[in-house]
Parts: structure tokens; sequence; C-alpha cells
């Protein structure tokens, strides 16, 4: 009988609710009522949400107020998950309302429902942070970067633990998507390449786009940092050719990607790996957005210099650094490839002279033509290969090819 009297209530109250339309004041008496059960108050907001109302945000905010009140009445387990099935019913609505002035409760439910302590199954504190994104309750992004944060270094084996855990970190991480301030951009990037699982990564990974247009520094930041390993910082050069930032932002970080390239010392062959990719890519971007700064031509120097050098060279490393110096036609790039020449001119005389050495001297020929340049120095040095008889016809062809692009 008590069941049946149970229906008829909940039935009324829903009737009701359509008949008021955004007059809450039967549903507040209801949901306040004295002696009510979590259950019971639990029945009548799903009974307000599945009517789909709109408009009763102050409804919401105060229902989340009262229950704050009452979570020291719970007494069990079965009391606990009302309460916090509860509290996803008032955070999902107060967000839908935007009701802003409800941010300090919505954050009163992180921390209460807060997966640290283990009653708590992360559905609360992920829908209190997704709703703390959608009121603009910004006070709260220092917080919310450090919830993120501390995810993100948690080692976790228990299968349910990390369940959870990876629950509340969407949770955080829709939150500062929604704040678009590049303070979230840091840890949403650590996400999206940690441990998690690949779904909680896509989030990330979709999310960082969006926080913020231009997240150059954050990024550079995270390229010099000694304490992150070569596969991060790869990973985030990769991030920052995603972003829309201008041309001359990315230039600026890619001089620091290649300088920080040649800077990081490892023994790790793997780690070695992550470097000349990172090297290389940067170099590419200098050859399309620019170069910065003089620290850049150092590093490239490095870049020829090195492979070149090298008993087991990266024969594509030499070539993008070419290209590089041959799209930037910058006085500092010109001197370079001659710089180039004349050490090969050098070495033809006096050795070795073996296909590596007639490659790259055939390259480097290749991109001062191309350049156009009219440094005299240029056309002597041509000129000069061109009529030595120490050079195989071949070679001597390619100085006299590159001496009538450059008089042309």
């Amino acid at each position: 009988m008590k069941r049946y009297s149970l229906i008829f209530v909940f039935c009324f109250i829903g009737m009701t609710v359509f008949a008021q339309g955004t007059d809450m004041s039967f549903y507040t008496s209801e949901y306040t009522r004295s002696g009510s059960s979590f259950n019971q108050r639990l029945t009548v907001l799903e009974t307000v949400r599945d009517a789909g109302l709109t408009g009763i945000g102050e409804f919401y905010h105060e229902a989340l107020k009262f229950l704050l009140l009452r979570i020291p009445d719970i007494r069990n387990i079965t009391d606990h998950d009302a309460a916090e099935k509860s509290a996803v019913i008032l955070c999902q609505g107060l967000g839908a309302e935007r009701y802003t002035a409800a941010a300090p409760e919505l954050w009163q439910v992180v921390e209460f429902f807060d997966v640290a302590k283990n009653d708590n199954e992360g559905h609360a504190m992920s829908a209190a942070l997704n709703a703390l994104g959608q009121v603009g309750g910004r006070d709260f992004l220092p917080q919310i970067v450090l919830r993120l944060n501390n995810f993100n270094t948690l080692s976790i084996t228990n299968a349910e633990a990390r369940r959870r855990v990876q629950v509340a970190a969407i949770g955080c991480i829709n939150a500062l998507e929604a704040f678009q301030d590049a303070a979230g951009f840091r840890p949403i990037f650590f996400a999206s390449i940690g441990s998690y699982d690949a779904r909680t990564r896509e989030v990330a990974s979709r999310a960082l786009p969006n926080i913020a247009e231009d997240p150059g520094e954050v990024i550079a930041e995270i390229i010099r940092d000694p304490s992150s390993d070569p596969s991060v910082k790869l990973a985030a050069w990769r991030e920052m050719l995603r972003t829309r930032a201008s041309d001359s932002s990315k230039a600026r970080v890619a001089a620091v990607a290649l300088a920080t390239g040649w800077n990081y010392s490892t023994a790790n062959i793997s780690f070695q790996t992550n470097l000349r990719e990172m090297r290389k890519s940067a170099i590419d971007s200098i050859r399309q957005f620019g170069a910065v700064d003089a620290s850049v031509y150092e590093n490239l120097e490095r870049s020829y210099s090195s492979n070149f050098l090298s008993n087991t060279p990266d024969y594509d490393e030499i070539v993008v650094t070419l290209n590089a110096l041959t799209a930037l036609r910058t006085d500092e790039a010109i001197e370079l490839l001659l710089k180039f020449l004349r050490d090969l001119h050098s070495r033809r005389s006096t050795g070795p002279w073996r296909q590596k050495e007639r490659q790259v001297f055939e390259w480097v020929i290749s991109c001062i033509g191309v350049t156009r340049t009219q440094s005299v120095e240029a056309r002597i040095l041509l000129t000069n290969i061109q009529r030595t008889d120490i050079y195989t016809p071949q070679e001597r062809n390619w100085a006299r090819n590159a001496l009538i692009r450059i008089s042309n």
C-alpha cells in the first residue's frame, strides 16, 4: 500500500510541475519536506529532470544548497548513492541553465564527491566540474588546474580506481576547455599524452585547440623544461603545429625546438630519435615561417655539420637544412651555404672525396643557384670550381648551371 502511495504522490508531482510551468513552489515544498529520505528526494529530482523544464536555475541552486546541508545526514551507502545521483542531476541542471551564482556550491560538490574518497564514483565530481565550465566559474580555474595536474601524475593499477579518476579527469578537461584560458593548456596537454585510456586522451586532444589560439609560450616552456623527456618535447612541438597560432609564433617555437634538439643530451636511442625528428620538423617550419634570431643559423649550421662529419649521417637532416637556408635567402643563410661550399672545395683538393661528399657538393651548389644570390663571392667561387680540373666534368657542370641561374 505504501508503494502505491509513493507512486501516486510522484505522479501528482509530475502533473503539478507540468501544470505550473516554471512555478516550482510545490516541487520545492516536496523536495524539502521534513523527514524525506535521500531516495525520496532523488525521485522528486528525477521527476523534474524528466519533465524537461527550463528557466529553473534558481530552483536547482536552492535544491543543491539543501542537498549540501543534508550531507551530514548520510548514514549508509544507499543514502550516499542517492545523494551522489541527486548531485549529478542538480549539477547538470545548473550547467544547462548557465546559473553563474551556483559556482561556489558546485565547487563544494567537487570537494565532497572527490574521487580521492573511495566511496565516490566520480560522476558527481565530473558533473560539477562540467557545470563549473558551463556557468563560467573561472574563480576556480587554479583549483581545477591543480586537480588535473594531480590526476596526471597518479600511477594507478587498480582498474576501478583508474576508472573513477578518469571520469573526474574528463570533467576537469571539459571545464578548462570551457574557460578557454592558456593556464589550462599544460595540464590538458599532459592528459592527452598521459597514461589514461584512449578515450580520455582523445577528449584531451580534441580540447587542446580550443584552449588558446596561440599557446606558443606554454609549449616553448614544455620543450625547454629539462624534466620533460624528448618524447614529451616532440609531442609538444607537434601540438604547436596543430594550433591556429601565427606564423611568427610558430617560427619562435621552432627556434626553441631546434635549439633543444641539439642542447638536450641523452644516451637513450629512442630519445635521440625523438630529438632528431623534432629538429627536422622544426627546420622545415623555419623554412616555411622564417628565422627569428641568430641562434637559428647557429643551429642550422650544426644540423648540417654534425651530420656531414658523422660516420652515420642523417641525409634527410642535411637536405632539410639546406632547403631551409635556400628558402630563407637572408645574408646569414647565403653565407652559410657559401661556407659549406668553401669547405667542400677545400676537401676536394685534400680529401677524402667519397660519394657522400660528392652528393652533398651537388646539393649545396644547386641550393646556391636556387637562391639567385648576387653575392660576388658566390660568383667567384662557382667560376673557380667550373674552371678547376680536379673536378669531374659533371661536377664542373653543376657549378656552371648554378652560375647561369644566379646570372639570370
